[in-house]
């Protein structure tokens, strides 16, 4: 008994071989269609809702270490927050609305993140020496107040210049890795926060 295929007869054993590769095939079809499709759409069609809301700061490499101070005048070093994410924030001490409108947003930001709220923390650059006001102070509960006039940090590329208003992300490494809108909107950060807590395994 013969087989045709395209207009030629094929031997049994030949046309079995044949056939019995379509299964394979369709295993192999089925097996690597999800890499491409993940491929695809992460590099061509990313959905908005998946995108970073803060803007990606390149090259990474970390804040330097100077000796600084906090407000109180103890000593403090931007190094002993190694390990931990951080919210930062670089502005005068005459902190106007929108600067205290940056540094509640950011208070609200950690504590949304429940038991992982101890993985943040959040620091204030204070670029100048004016006077903070005691009642502003006492409402940020437990942030750092840091003394930054004429540091080397606030000469960091993606610190200086106009600055004001935008609030950074640091990772446990030090190093300063999202830069926030001016006015941003705190569910977008909390959202790209929460995200890096879930997925991180250091900090």
């Amino acid at each position: 008994m013969s087989f045709w295929v395209s207009g030629v007869s094929l031997p049994p054993a030949e046309s079995k071989a044949r056939a019995s590769r379509w299964p394979l095939v369709w295993i192999a079809v089925a097996a690597f269609t999800p890499f491409v499709l993940a491929y695809l759409t992460f590099y061509f069609w990313a959905p908005e809702g998946r995108m970073n809301y803060g803007e990606l700061i390149d090259p990474a490499r970390p804040l330097p270490d100077d000796p600084l101070a906090l407000a109180d005048g103890q000593p403090f070093r931007l190094g002993t927050l190694r390990g931990k994410w951080v919210l930062l924030l670089a502005a005068p001490g005459a902190c106007d609305e929108s600067c205290q409108r940056a540094l509640y947003h950011m208070r609200q930001v950690r504590r949304a993140q429940g038991k992982n709220m101890e993985r943040i923390e959040r620091v204030w650059l204070v670029t100048d020496d004016a006077p903070l006001d005691p009642a502003l102070a006492r409402a940020l509960e437990d942030m750092y107040f840091v003394r930054a006039a004429g540091s080397t940090v606030l000469r960091e590329p993606a610190l200086a210049g106009d600055r004001s208003g935008h609030i950074y992300l640091v990772d446990p490494l030090g190093n300063l890795m999202l830069r926030f809108p001016r006015d941003a909107d705190p569910t977008r950060i909390l959202r790209d926060v929460s995200r890096l807590l879930k997925v991180s395994r250091i900090g």
